[in-house]
Formats: C-alpha cells, structure tokens, sequence
C-alpha cells in the first residue's frame, strides 16, 4: 500500500495506525475542495488494506475544522456567474458528502481527537466517527442556517449520530455549545479536561482496537452499518452465516486458542 501525496494533510503510519492531520492551520483546518480530494484519496489508498486498522483524524494549531472554506465558496459564486447557473454551487456541496459518505464506511476504526472549532464540515467528520474523544472546551456548532444556507451534506449524518429530536434543535438554532455537551448529547463519546487527558483517551482507544481482531471489526462495522436498511430476519440469518465462518476462520481458531491458553491473540501483541 502506498499513500498519496498531500499538501492539505499531514499523514503519519505509526503501527497499525494511520494519523491523518488536517493541516490548514491558518484558516483553522477549513475544508477546502483540495482537502476534500485529498483525504477522498487516503481512504480510497487504504480502503484494502490489511496493515491498517485504525484512522486517527486531527487538526493542527489547536483546532479540529471550523467548517467550509471561504475562497471555495467565492470560487463557486464567480464559476456560477460567469456560467449562469448554480451547479458550481451543487457540486462543490456535494464532494463534500461524497467524503464523509467514504469516511462513514471506512472498513478502519475511525477515531476524532477534536479540539478548538469544530463545525460544519468539521461536525459532518465528528457525526461520522467510530470513536469521537474531545475536550471540554472544544466548540461545536453547525451555523449554516444563520449564515443563510443549509447543513446539506451534513444533516442527515447529524440525524443518525444523535436522533431528529436534537439534530433539529442543533440545526435550527445554529447555537455554539462545548465538549461536556457535545458528550451529553451523543456527538462525542468522551470529553476531557486537558490535552494530556486527551492524547490518554486516545491512547486509551488504540489499545482497545489492538486487542480487537481486525477481520472480525471490519465485518462488525459493515453489519452495523445494514441495520434499519435491510429487513431484520435475512440481516440475522446472514450475520449468522458470517458468525460461522467467523468461527471456523483463522481469526476464530486465535482467540479462541488464545483464551484458553490466557495469552494475548497475535493480533493484539
């Protein structure tokens, strides 16, 4: 596997793990159009890969992603003039929710460490997490609608993140609101005090996943991603064909014989 060459992101193979880090710091990590093709291509470079297991996602200069990039957008208005029409508009919407679409279902463990801005584009990211860990201070919002336009590509992320009855709340109100309640409504799983109780929660994580053996998360995260789309008793009868496969597989016969032996598995060492 080979990763791509980025200018927007900074990206670190550390084990098992990929770290990508927004790196835009001087307009706060905003998405822009290139960062958007740009991490469409690592998830793409790693979707089969085997070595990585977990994605790690953070932002530079203290801040996770403070939402959509300002030239972008006047970009698309000049494009959309000059054109007289508003696909230019459409389709730079729309790349956005072709990426958080892939992040979504990334077969990896995908894992928000947020802190300073996060909003917008950087809320999508957050919705579409396995594991969200944030600080206490860290402010979330989704202020399209004072701005005069929608939460498109992001909405319906935000609704199967933390149900209809918030994402209206949040959504409609455009209000700012930090980690703690981030955490109490669902967005984030855990929010600390300090950036060394941070980079511990994550640390804490990894070494969860380690324990976890990879072809086993990889199935469990597509099989989670089938319910309420699929009719309930096939679901269960195919995932009951996965189990058995599972258990017969070379994964299977590990932790199992791990477990008996009381040894880690090979994957976790």
């Amino acid at each position: 596997m080979s990763l791509p060459t980025t200018e927007t992101l900074v990206l670190r193979e550390d084990g098992f793990v990929l770290h990508i880090t927004l790196n835009r710091p001087e307009s706060r990590n905003a998405m822009s159009l290139q960062m958007t093709q740009e991490l469409r291509a690592v998830f793409s470079a790693i979707a089969q890969s085997d070595s990585i297991r977990a994605v790690v996602l953070r932002g530079a200069g203290g801040h996770f992603c403070a939402g959509g990039d300002i030239k972008d957008m006047a970009g698309a208005r000049m494009q959309a003039v000059q054109s007289g029409n508003d696909e230019a508009y459409a389709e730079l919407n729309r790349a956005f929710g072709h990426l958080i679409t892939q992040v979504d279902h990334a077969p990896q463990v995908v894992i928000a460490v947020l802190e300073g801005a996060v909003l917008g584009g950087g809320f999508g990211l957050a919705c579409v997490s396995d594991v969200a860990i944030s600080l206490e201070s860290t402010q979330f919002g989704l202020p399209e609608t004072g701005l005069g336009i929608l939460p498109a590509q992001i909405a319906p992320f935000v609704v199967q993140r933390v149900g209809l009855t918030q994402a209206r709340r949040l959504a409609l109100l455009g209000a700012r609101f930090n980690g703690a309640e981030a955490a109490r409504v669902g967005i984030v799983h855990e929010a600390v005090a300090d950036s060394a109780a941070l980079d511990a929660a994550l640390d804490t994580t990894l070494a969860q996943i380690r324990k976890c053996a990879p072809g086993a998360n990889r199935a469990t995260k597509a099989l989670l991603h089938r319910v309420g789309h699929e009719p309930l008793e096939s679901l269960l009868d195919d995932a009951a064909r996965q189990f058995a496969r599972a258990v017969a597989g070379p994964e299977g016969a590990e932790g199992t014989m791990a477990f008996v032996q009381k040894r880690p598995a090979n994957w976790a060492e």
